[in-house]
């Protein structure tokens, strides 16, 4: 499906924030790793939160859900085997199931997105396993990946930060359930912390105690502890919401977006700060974000590492700020779904925006008149990509034509609705 965007001058309306994938996807793991039955309230519906239905069920826990609510029945410690998991292209789902696959003799993770996800690598996560007693077959550090458990050990475990957050947390999730107690020791830095805030916000909801120091670097866990079954409520997502936001900062636009949590624990809660400090007029209050944007933006420097899943976005919307803008501190970027810099950029540069690239930084060079467009763009299979060139397409002079935009359901189906449900002219084909 290609989404072509054709210039929209001002957005109007309210809407609901989509339901926390990062949320869900937590929640429904620490469900399935309970034993008993725990509700989920307002669930998250995408591919990524339906990979994690798909494969705690393939792992055993029994699922029931309406519109609203999704009751999860757990296998605790003790899950089935499934032979083979599929996760489609979810890399955090792949990577939380990694340690619960060390409670099996045999699983092999397949690798259905050989162009995506089966590009990224896990081998940080992998050598953490394996000093835990756990065997694993692997190409390279990257799918298809075999994993031969059974009896995983802990102790005294390290694990790299220096690529992803979610390494980490897949052995928050583990370790409680190990017969013996474990130290986790971070080497190196540690990307996206505040991610890590909200796996550990997630585990003490579900009953686990954990000690962590301050600069989440080091970590005790008890060993012999239980998931407690419990009533969890998702809230509204940042991440996703920061698109809409952000194309309202940059068009003359009236927009409310509800259900987003002043004090939310999920770091790209800083886009709203990151578009109020580039000019974008807007009010944050009782859980409503209002953006009455005028198109007028200012250039600003912003570390990326505390709001990675909304940089895309700010990026987008830095493309029409006065001045130039930098985002640091955002290498994480170049292991996602695509090489988030590199192959964002060149997408960026084909719709005209004057961008450039380090290692771990986007250097924009703002055009406030606005970009050509005119260009059919590549998404690289990457919703965070398809989202933000959707704003700059908004803004540009002829339109911009998104090829493969319908990956953009990993994890916000509804995004082009939304839009046109606020008065934005794209059509989908």
């Amino acid at each position: 499906m290609d989404a072509i965007v054709k210039p929209t001058r001002a957005l109007r309306g309210e809407i609901q924030a989509l339901s926390s994938k990062n949320y869900t996807t937590r929640y429904m793991l620490v469900a399935a790793l309970a034993e008993g039955t725990s509700t989920i309230r307002y669930p998250a519906r995408s591919e990524d939160s339906d990979a994690m239905r798909r494969c705690i069920q393939d792992l055993g826990a029994v699922l029931k859900e309406d519109d609203e609510t999704m009751e999860i029945t757990g296998f605790g410690r003790n899950p089935r085997n499934p032979g083979q998991l599929n996760v489609g292209n979810a890399g955090a789902v792949l990577r939380f199931l990694l340690s619960v696959a060390a409670f099996l003799p045999k699983v092999t993770f397949v690798n259905a997105y050989p162009d995506s996800l089966g590009k990224r690598p896990h081998d940080d996560l992998i050598a953490a396993l394996e000093s835990m007693n756990v065997k694993i077959d692997h190409n390279n550090g990257r799918l298809p990946i075999t994993v031969y458990g059974g009896n995983p050990q802990g102790g005294d475990i390290r694990v790299s930060g220096s690529v992803s957050s979610q390494y980490l947390s897949s052995l928050l999730f583990m370790t409680p359930l190990l017969k013996e107690d474990s130290e986790i020791t971070v080497l190196h830095d540690l990307k996206s912390k505040i991610v890590v805030g909200q796996t550990l916000e997630v585990l003490r909801d579900a009953g686990i105690e954990i000690e962590a120091s301050d600069d989440l670097m080091r970590f005790r866990i008890p060993g012999n502890q239980q998931y407690r079954i419990r009533e969890y409520v998702v809230q509204g997502d940042y991440p996703g919401s920061a698109a809409i936001l952000a194309a309202a900062a940059v068009t003359e636009s009236d927009v409310a977006v509800h259900r987003l949590l002043e004090h939310s624990k999920q770091g790209e809660r800083q886009a709203v700060d990151v578009l109020r400090r580039m000019g974008a007029p807007l009010t944050h209050e009782n859980g409503i974000v209002h953006v009455k944007g005028n198109g007028k933006l200012q250039a600003g420097a912003f570390d990326g590492d505390e709001f990675t899943d909304a940089v895309l976005a700010c990026v987008a919307a830095a493309v029409f700020a006065e001045g130039t803008s930098r985002f640091y501190n955002v290498e994480n970027l170049r292991y996602k779904e695509c090489d988030r810099i590199t192959d964002y950029l060149a997408e960026l540069k084909k719709a005209g925006a004057d961008v450039e690239e380090t290692r771990s930084e986007i250097i924009v060079r703002g055009k406030p008149e606005g970009v050509r467009g005119g260009a059919a763009i590549d998404a690289h299979y990457d919703h965070r990509v398809i989202m933000a060139l959707t704003i700059v397409g908004l803004r540009s002079q002829d339109g911009l034509i998104i090829r493969d935009a319908h990956h953009v359901a990993k994890s916000y189906p509804q995004f082009f609705d939304h839009l046109r449900a606020l008065g934005a002219n794209v059509t989908l084909e």
